[in-house]
């Protein structure tokens, strides 16, 4: 066994640290080592070399950050400047387009119309100025060849079809209105559905006509009724009564009657499941004049402007469009 003496006897060459920004070498240091008292194996290897890590060590550098306290590891290295500050890039909001300020003028211009049967002349004069400037921006000017654009359920939102403003004023009788008109479109199998719904404080029922239509031109579908249906009542459970109702411009006072609708209201309750249960009644429309025209003038994925016999206009929103809101 070799002694501590003899162990330092070892001669051993210095090694010079180069300082941090110093080039890196390639210099390899010889550390001579005597065989004296070592195992034979030991002796096979005269010399160790050893190569000099004399390359610039890296610098770090601590910097404060104000990360969010609920993520430990801090933003995402993408988002953290040179700085040390996180920084969130967001995109500046878009700007409307013409086309989209017009559309929400036209919706806020309808609001209140009861559908046109309640607008103004001048009212209505906005609406056809802003209708106008909508149609010669048309971003589908062939709209019977974007058949998927029509598909869906489209909201009446404003007419000039004096034809349904009978149908409208059925909104002014007593306890009696007109909750929603639209028309349902199913391009696959080229059929047409115009509903209305008419609500009172009893029961909601609706009454619809089932159509075909043909594509005859880019713009124009002419349009078939072939069956009409009537909804069964939906009785409500509970009754609501207005406190006076307004007829032939008087105000009738509905406060008397609330003992007897909460009388009956229990026996309207019972029957709600055994009327709601019955199928609509459904008839056959055999009229061969049952059927018009309609040419499409503006289209997107949320507003439709339709033209119809005798140059009648028809605004139709997609349901849930937010253009609904007022």
């Amino acid at each position: 066994m070799a002694s501590i003496s003899s162990l330092n006897q070892i001669p051993c060459k210095t090694l010079q640290i180069t300082s941090q920004y110093s080039k890196p070498t390639s210099k390899i240091s010889t550390l001579p080592i005597s065989s004296t008292n070592f195992p034979s194996k030991t002796e096979q290897h005269r010399s160790i070399s050893v190569k000099e890590f004399t390359n610039p060590k890296p610098k770090f550098t601590a910097q404060a950050t104000n990360y969010d306290k609920e993520d430990e590891w801090g933003p995402e290295v993408e988002q953290i400047r040179p700085g040390g500050v996180a920084v969130v890039e967001e995109e500046p909001p878009k700007e409307p387009s013409e086309t989209e300020l017009l559309k929400k003028q036209l919706a806020d211009s309808l609001y209140g119309t009861n559908r046109g049967l309640s607008a103004s002349s001048e009212t209505r004069a906005e609406i056809v100025e802003l209708i106008t400037q909508l149609e010669s921006k048309n971003p589908n000017p062939a709209p019977t060849e974007a058949l998927t654009l029509l598909n869906g359920k489209w909201i009446l939102a404003y007419t000039s079809f004096s034809g349904l403003f009978p149908l409208l004023s059925r909104g002014n009788l007593p306890l009696v209105r007109v909750e929603e008109i639209s028309q349902t479109i199913y391009s696959e199998s080229f059929t047409v559905q115009n509903s209305v719904v008419f609500a009172g404080p009893l029961a909601t029922t609706s009454i619809s006509t089932n159509a075909k239509f043909e594509v005859r031109s880019p713009k124009r579908v002419q349009i078939k009724f072939e069956q009409g249906i009537i909804g069964t009542p939906q009785l409500t459970d509970s009754i609501v009564l207005p406190e006076n109702v307004e007829f032939l411009g008087q105000k009738i006072d509905l406060s008397p009657f609330k003992g007897l609708i909460t009388s009956v209201q229990d026996t309207a309750s019972s029957v709600v499941k055994s009327i709601s249960s019955q199928p609509p009644i459904k008839f056959p429309i055999t009229n061969n004049n049952a059927q018009s025209w309609l040419l499409t003038t503006y289209l997107d994925d949320e507003l439709r402007i339709s033209r119809g016999d005798a140059g009648s206009v028809f605004v139709l929103i997609k349901e849930g469009s937010p253009l609904l809101k007022p």
